[in-house]
């Protein structure tokens, strides 16, 4: 066995597991427990695989362990490392695969995923799937944090950590209660920037996609109502105290039945892209690759991608 080979196996497994463990936790009596080992033996490994690669891998301030540089980027090739080993664990193994972990934005999780992971599962009945539907800011953060292989997004935000594959285009409709002043008639822009809105929270991709949009074109938008739902939002918008904006996805089963209606307005049709990203240093596992190609190969049956269009400056009045 040469030196490089002797220099690559000085550390082990279970001190990378304890390593990443205390990356996201802060602290190894935190790491212990995710990894089953009592917190002197971890707070023992994080010292043996400083001590093997001759460097400090924290910042220790006051009892939190903060990752420095080394240790930031050490970090996603230890995750890829311990990846790979799952994998090849698992070709040995009768156990079922480690469940694919995956984050989405609502409008994607909501209305788009549960059929398409519905298909994956039919094919793969072996294949767990961990689902988290949260707002873009969150899924992007999941993604960063390896909290998830693979994330959906509808908005504009990134990431230096992140790449963004665009995956399906969508369209923001306007929406009413039929029994609204505005329904059923043209509507001038003087008239939406008079009106009442209901729109999603901050930090989500509909609200960043919406107030880029409206405020490009109207004076001001009153938003009255943030909230952290589709469903909510249309719950709110059908009983006519208000106007939203939301993804035609979102919509298209309310427009169908009537219970909603889509305003006839002035401003040009925005069409937005909707992507998957990956964390940029992490391998992706053979399972998410998969999904991915899933995922892909549902799009194509849809539609296509859109580009990105250039960015608007965002203000105005927010309720």
């Amino acid at each position: 066995m040469n030196d490089k080979t002797d220099q690559r196996l000085r550390f082990t497994l279970r001190q990378l597991e304890v390593f990443t463990a205390t990356a996201r936790t802060g602290s190894t009596r935190a790491a212990a427990d995710r990894v089953a080992r009592s917190q002197s033996a971890a707070s023992t490994s994080l010292a043996d695989l400083e001590a093997a690669l001759g460097q400090q891998l924290f910042d220790r301030v006051g009892r939190r362990l903060l990752l420095n540089e080394r240790g930031r980027a050490f970090l996603p090739r230890a995750v890829s490392m311990l990846d790979q080993a799952v994998e090849l664990q698992a070709l040995f193994s009768e156990e079922q695969p480690t469940p694919l972990r995956m984050a989405a934005s609502l409008t994607i999780g909501e209305y788009l995923l549960p059929e398409i992971v519905a298909a994956w599962k039919q094919a793969r009945p072996q294949h767990a799937v961990r689902m988290v539907i949260s707002n873009t800011s969150d899924v992007i953060a999941a993604v960063v944090g390896f909290e998830a292989d693979v994330g959906f997004i509808e908005g504009r935000q990134t990431h230096p950590d992140i790449s963004v594959k665009p995956w399906l285009s969508d369209e923001l409709v306007l929406i009413a209660a039929p029994s609204h002043p505005l329904a059923g008639r043209p509507v001038s822009a003087r008239e939406l920037a008079a009106a009442t809105w209901v729109l999603r929270e901050p930090g989500s991709g509909t609200r960043e996609a919406s107030d880029r949009w409206l405020l490009e074109h109207l004076e001001q938008v009153n938003v009255e109502f943030e909230l952290g739902s589709s469903e909510a939002i249309k719950r709110v918008v059908g009983s006519a105290v208000g106007i939203g904006c939301l993804s035609r996805y979102a919509v298209v089963e309310a427009l169908g039945r009537g219970t909603l209606v889509e305003l006839q307005t002035p401003l040009p049709r925005e069409v937005r892209a909707l992507s998957m990203v990956v964390h940029r240093q992490r391998r992706v596992g053979s399972s998410a690759q998969a999904f991915i190609e899933h995922c892909v190969a549902s799009a194509a049956g849809r539609q296509g991608t859109v580009p990105a269009k250039r960015e608007a400056r965002v203000r105005g009045k927010k309720g």
